[in-house]
């Protein structure tokens, strides 16, 4: 303030207080823009975020569905994965109890590391290397002229870089292959076509239960069968009409007409005739053996 002081005849009187016009600090505003530019524009409003704080965990789904306008979901594993990856996020910052703002700058956080994986095909170095920089500049720092310019402290910087180390970092082969690779389209369904088997008897296809009745298709369409086909059929029903022979059903017993001698004797004779062919037998093959044994002792003797 300056003051501009006037003579008069009773002494000096100030005539009038002037403001002066003070430059802000160039850092303090080059701060403010650079703050402004960080994360920018959010990914989610503040009455969006506002919404989202007043659901369960099923109206934030929900919520966050229609924020994204994703209406496949259950069938798109694609939208599931990221549906997912958005309200964990929110979630487990709505547990670290953080601001509208810092709920703003976290969610604009996650979706500018997933568009960099999706559009830009950034590696995993790379983006370690992006949230390192990024957070410095969220976070804290040793100047107290910015201090209230930084959204998060110490504490929640490193909460915030656990989180993602173990959600998207943790499982980025897999958000890599998710977005970046190919995949080939399965074939549900396939056409195929059936042919009816057309009627033997006929010329005509048989009719259909919600067509005709069958009087009027037996009168008027079918035509009448050849006497070849009719003796067939009257053949083949009198040869089932015939009565088959009966089986007999009586087994009659072959020993019922021999005594309790006969097949004593009966037995008699037949082993009588075998051990006579066993003894025939062991009798030639120990003359055999008294042959040899002879002719062996001659040489002997000779020797």
């Amino acid at each position: 303030m300056a003051t501009t002081v006037v003579s008069t005849p009773g002494g000096t009187t100030p005539a009038a207080v002037t403001p002066v016009r003070t430059t802000p600090e160039p850092e303090k505003v080059s701060e403010v823009q650079e703050q402004e530019k960080i994360l920018s524009p959010n990914f989610l409003s503040v009455a969006q975020i506002t919404e989202l704080l007043a659901e369960n965990i099923d109206g934030v789904e929900q919520k966050m569905q229609n924020f994204l306008n994703f209406d496949s979901v259950q069938t798109c594993l694609k939208k599931a994965v990221i549906l997912d990856y958005y309200v964990s996020g929110f979630l487990w910052a709505k547990g670290m109890d953080f601001s509208i703002n810092q709920l703003s700058k976290f969610m604009t956080l996650l979706d500018t590391m997933l568009q960099n994986l999706k559009m830009l095909h950034m590696s995993l170095e790379s983006s370690i290397k992006w949230l390192g920089e990024t957070m410095a500049e969220m976070g804290p720092s040793h100047s107290r002229k910015s201090e209230e310019l930084h959204i998060f402290n110490v504490k929640q910087a490193n909460a915030i870089i656990d989180y993602l180390k173990i959600s998207l970092l943790q499982h980025y082969k897999l958000y890599e292959f998710l977005f970046c690779s190919a995949r080939e389209q399965m074939v549900i369904g396939t056409e195929q076509v059936i042919e009816v088997v057309k009627s033997s008897s006929s010329f005509f296809p048989d009719p259909l239960e919600e067509g005709i009745s069958l009087d009027i298709y037996s009168t008027f369409i079918e035509t009448p069968p050849t006497l070849t086909v009719e003796t067939k059929r009257l053949d083949q029903r009198q040869g089932s009409e015939q009565p088959q022979p009966e089986a007999s059903t009586s087994n009659m017993d072959p020993l019922v007409d021999f005594t309790i001698e006969d097949i004593k004797s009966l037995l008699d004779q037949v082993t009588d005739d075998i051990l006579i062919n066993i003894q025939t037998e062991i009798n030639e093959k120990l003359q055999i053996q008294e042959e040899a044994f002879n002719a062996r002792i001659e040489k002997l003797r000779k020797a």
